[in-house]
């Protein structure tokens, strides 16, 4: 096959899994329940349709013979129909009811929402098995101090535990998203040509309220809570736009998840999973770069941008239905779910190995902490009769002299060896260094840690304690 395109979402990143879910194989099977759900509730409902009938069509339920349905549809172009032939090649006593009173929709799009869902719920578990994984990392680190950032400036430090805690919250809402979708999703039923279940009427002779059963039985044999009450041919277009939209969320929170482990990587900080035999650079042997973070920013570019498709598509559908939906839905819906499941494999598999450097994150914090006591350092020098006013200005002159030394001299911070040689402030180098204790400066953030994992996501991890447990093999 080297001698054709292959879409590396297959190839290189999504899972057999959710492969699978997207499969002709997938697909096809679904269409064969659709109908067997469609003949038995007609059956139900008094149509003259017999159990043998409906034994048949469950009898070659899984057994596809997609030899003749391709055949077929060289001859007549059209898949749906195709299908239907192929099937009732199968089942010579059933032949005649398949896809009863049925347009090419109730194969198509009930399939598709059913794929969707299915698809939705991995990502579920997924995203799940991410928080639980970066739970266990807060936890451990909660007390660990290390600087924050702000603009990418040194700022009031934190802890790493803390940090991670603002990844997981960003995970937690992407999940409350994917839960109220996940709880809205309908089929479409089986509504006719151009939604008015026209052709259902005329089979139960005019007795809507039969009708109106169809769909509620449809959906329940499918495992759905209903269909959409009102449709024109096909399912609203939006629904696709709402779930892209979803994984467009997820995507946004592991692509900044990625850019701060690039950044940490690039202090020497965190890092990172790199293994023993690993290549960085064909060129620089000793590099480390965080392949599978940029990955994970690069796909999740793409899903960003996959939001565009299924806006596109829903805003421009004509009436009750035009067909200019259908090969981008083709692309974009199974692409958006191939590549955020792969983003979230790597997020698993990059937070089950970040290596964390306590040492370099000390140094990087000493660095910075004399210019951060500075406020302490004053009061305590207030304390032993200094003018605060005075003592301002001094360590405002001290900080830029520091400041100076460190920038254009490329020398230590010694503001503390200022500060001590300053007789206005009347404190020891001793006196000083006590104040350098960087968990004095971290505020709450190891108990805001706790108090988080406590009450809200140790509570979300038991209540889907059944889908913990994964873990995520990356190729390439």
């Amino acid at each position: 096959m080297n001698d054709r395109y292959q879409s590396p979402l297959s190839e290189r990143y999504a899972s057999k899994e959710m492969q699978y879910i997207f499969s002709p194989d997938k697909k096809f099977k679904t269409w064969r329940k659709l109908w067997i759900a469609l003949a038995e509730a007609e059956r139900e409902l008094g149509l003259p349709i017999t159990e043998e009938q409906i034994e048949e069509l469950k009898a070659h339920q899984d057994d596809i013979n997609y030899d003749v349905a391709k055949q077929r549809e060289k001859e007549v172009r059209h898949d749906v129909m195709s299908h239907v032939y192929a099937y009732g090649v199968q089942c010579p006593k059933a032949k005649g009811i398949i896809h009863l009173g049925a347009t090419s929709c109730y194969v198509g799009d009930n399939t598709d929402i059913i794929v969707m869902t299915e698809a939705m719920q991995l990502v579920r578990k997924k995203l799940v098995n991410v928080i639980a994984e970066l739970a266990k990392f807060a936890d451990k680190w909660k007390d660990q101090p290390t600087l924050a950032f702000t603009h990418f400036q040194p700022a009031q430090p934190t802890t790493v535990g803390k940090r991670a805690t603002l990844w997981i919250h960003d995970l937690t809402m992407d999940l409350a998203d994917l839960d109220y979708l996940l709880g809205s999703m309908k089929l479409l039923g089986s509504k006719g040509t151009t939604g008015t279940q026209a052709s259902f009427l005329e089979l139960f002779d005019g007795d809507m309220e039969k009708v109106r059963k169809v769909d509620s039985m449809i959906a329940e044999k499918m495992g759905f809570s209903g269909c959409y009450p009102v449709s024109g041919q096909t399912y609203s277009r939006k629904v696709d736009s709402r779930v892209i939209s979803v994984l467009a969320g997820i995507a946004q929170s592991a692509h900044k998840f990625s850019n701060d482990i690039r950044l940490l990587q690039h202090l020497k900080e965190i890092e990172e999973p790199f293994e023993k035999n690993q290549i960085g650079s064909s060129a620089m042997a000793y590099k480390r770069n965080p392949m599978r973070s940029e990955r994970m920013a690069s796909l999740s570019n793409y899903v960003m941008s996959d939001v565009m498709n299924p806006m596109l598509v829903a805003s421009t559908q004509w009436f009750e239905r035009t067909l200019d939906d259908s090969a981008n839905k083709r692309l974009s819906v199974p692409e958006g779910f191939l590549a955020v499941d792969g983003i979230l494999d790597l997020y698993l598999n990059v937070v089950d190995g970040l290596v964390v450097y306590p040492k370099v994150i000390e140094k990087h914090m000493m660095a910075e902490l004399p210019f951060m006591a500075t406020e302490n350092i004053m009061m305590d020098a207030v304390k032993a009769g200094g003018d605060r006013q005075e003592l301002h200005e001094r360590i405002r002159e001290l900080s830029m002299e520091a400041g100076r030394n460190v920038k254009e001299k490329g020398l230590d911070n010694n503001l503390l060896e200022l500060i001590a040689a300053d007789p206005a402030f009347n404190l020891s180098l001793d006196d000083l260094k006590r104040n350098m204790d960087p968990k004095k400066y971290v505020g709450c953030a190891p108990a805001q840690v706790e108090i988080y994992l406590d009450e809200v996501i140790r509570p979300l991890l038991e209540e889907n304690k059944e889908l913990l447990g994964m873990t995520a093999e990356i190729t390439v």
